[in-house]
Order: structure tokens, then sequence, then C-alpha cells
């Protein structure tokens, strides 16, 4: 049997063995500050930020892909998305596989280097054609070299950021965000709920599910969804735990909008968090200002505050969470369950 050692480098010799296609942008580097890119430019400082949680944005209204680590912005790219009739989907995504050989199965056995796939049916981010509009087949293509440097800092689980709206230029710190949301009085579910039970908690109820084992290992993502009133916890796309939302505000509207725990922590331990800038509705809230107002069971936010990590994602919708991880038909969250 072949080790993964083996297989990583004859990976490579193939990569080098096989010439790219003569359509995949090679891509220019520039220097941080260029005020505009065109197509096939990127600006690539990890040095900014050498390590902490990666989030990518992919702004399709820009055409332009942002990097984020523990917070600091450290590179973006010219981008080409799908064309019309094949729309890259928007919403929150993870990454689910990389390959750096990859032959799509649905195009002509067409080449997508350094693929990070973002849904199983067939949308990736990888090296591409850049014409300077949205061409591709519902992919994500960028520059030949910025995707071989992307490739090094990314992981399976990473969070993508799909959206339409423009990216703004940095990433609000939210500070001291205490446990999330509210620790106010709120009551568990009957006797054998926790941990046990077999079908998600019903939107009106009081309680809680908190089942870890379904998915012991893998990124956290935490989605508070106005609309149900509930947060849902998935961990590597597995639904571990859910719960009712009560308080004054817990149906209130504030758009989309989504963070990520960083690697620093406050002096009680709670993680620090950064609000991505892009979403829709008004401007992303303050964790802090938002937890006040709800009512979330305390034994459920323990469960959840021992969870995060730095990466951990947040993400608070004002659209509906269904049992196959898509929110609708317009925005999906979470895209990762296998066909």
């Amino acid at each position: 049997m072949k080790s993964p050692f083996i297989a990583s480098i004859a990976a490579v010799l193939l990569a080098t063995a096989n010439p790219v296609h003569a359509e995949i942008d090679k891509g220019t580097e520039k220097k941080l500050l260029t005020p505009a890119l065109i197509p096939g430019d990127y600006v690539w400082q990890p040095e900014l930020s050498p390590k902490g949680p990666v989030v990518i944005i992919v702004s399709l209204a820009e055409q332009r892909l942002y990097v984020y680590r523990n917070g600091v912005r450290i590179a973006r790219s010219t981008i080409s998305s799908g064309k019309p009739g094949h729309r890259t989907p928007t919403g929150v995504f993870t990454i689910l596989q990389k390959n750096v050989v990859h032959h799509s199965n649905a195009y002509h056995d067409a080449s997508m280097p350094y693929m990070e796939r973002l849904t199983w049916g067939g949308v990736a981010i990888h090296a591409g054609n850049l014409p300077g509009y949205p061409e591709s087949h519902g992919c994500v293509h960028v520059p030949l070299d910025f995707a071989k440097k992307l490739y090094t800092v990314t992981e399976k689980g990473t969070t993508v950021f799909v959206t339409d709206e423009k990216a703004q230029t940095s990433m609000a710190s939210q500070s001291q965000p205490g446990l999330l949301f509210s620790d106010k009085a709120g009551e568990p579910s009957p006797a054998g709920s926790q941990g046990g039970q077999s079908t998600p908690t019903p939107a009106n109820a009081t309680g809680f599910a908190w089942k870890p084992q379904a998915a012991p290992t893998g990124p956290l993502s935490l989605l508070f969804s106005t609309v149900d009133k509930q947060i849902y916890v998935y961990r590597d796309g597995v639904e571990i735990g859910r719960t009712a939302v009560g308080g004054p505000d817990s149906g209130r509207s504030y758009g989309n909008h989504v963070y990520t725990a960083l690697v620093g922590t406050t002096p009680d331990g709670a993680h620090q968090w950064s609000a991505l800038g892009v979403g829709d509705g008004p401007p992303a809230p303050s964790i802090r200002g938002v937890r006040k107002h709800l009512v979330i069971p305390p034994a459920f936010l323990a469960q959840l505050r021992a969870a995060v990590i730095p990466g951990t994602t947040l993400v608070i919708t004002d659209h509906h969470v269904d049992p196959t991880t898509r929110s609708g038909p317009g925005f999906n969250i979470l895209d990762t369950a296998n066909p």
C-alpha cells in the first residue's frame, strides 16, 4: 500500500511533469498597497500575521478574493467566478477536500490545479483563466502562483464566505465576548435529552441537545438563526448540538454576518472574535450587544464555551437553517453534506 508521503511526492512530480493548460493564468504579484489590481494580479503578505486561523472571503461583486489570518488581511487576488447560468453560489462554506492535481469530472477533464473543494456538487477554488469577468462553470478561478501560495495556508475545514456584497477593508475586533451570548436563566430539557436526543430540539422548546460524540473532531461552526430562534452547532459539518433561544431580541433581524475566533484570549480565558467585513443588512453587531438580550440554557453555554477554539466560525443569519444545512435557495450555510 502506497504511503501518504509517497502519494504526495507522486502528486507533485505529476504536476511538474504535466504542463499547465495554456489558458490558466500564472498571475503577477503586486506590492502590498497597490490600489487597483488588473486580472491576474494578486498581493501576498503572510508575514503580516504569521499564524492563526485562516478565513477566506470571496466577493462576487468585486471579483476579488481576500485572505485573513487571525483577523489580519494577508492576501488578496483577482478572480473569475461563475458565468450566467453557472453562477457561483453564495453563503458560508468549508473546504471539504484539497488536491494539488485535479481534473473536472463534469467538464471534459479540465485541469483544476491546487483545487480546494467548497461543495460536493463541483464548486471549488482553483487556478484558472482570469479574463476580467465571470466565465467559469461555478468555480472560483485564481492565478496559478496565487493558488499555490493559498494552498499552503488552508486546511480541510477552513471557512470560506462567498458574498454578493463588496468586502470591507478591515475586520472589526469583538473583544471580551464572554459566553458568546447571555448566561441568563434557562432550563435544560427533561432528563435524558442532553447528549442522548435522537431528534433535533423543536424551535419552541426551552431545552437543548448536545451530542459531541456525533463528530468528535473537526472544525467547529456556530449558527444563530433569528427566524428559527435557535443556535445550531456543527463540527466537521455534522450537527452536534442546538438550543432554543429566548429574550426580547431573540427574533430581531441582524442581516447575515460571520465572525471568527482568534488565537488571542481575554484575562478570563474567553477567545477574542473578529467580525468579517462582509454580509448584508446593517453593520455587523457586537457579539456582546447581541448576547445581552438573549436567554440561553447555562448548561448549553458551558458546553459550547469549552468547545470553541481558534478558527471557530460564528454565523448570525436571518435565514432558516434546514435539515440539509442549507438556509434557502439563494444563500448556503455550511454546504458540507456528501451527495
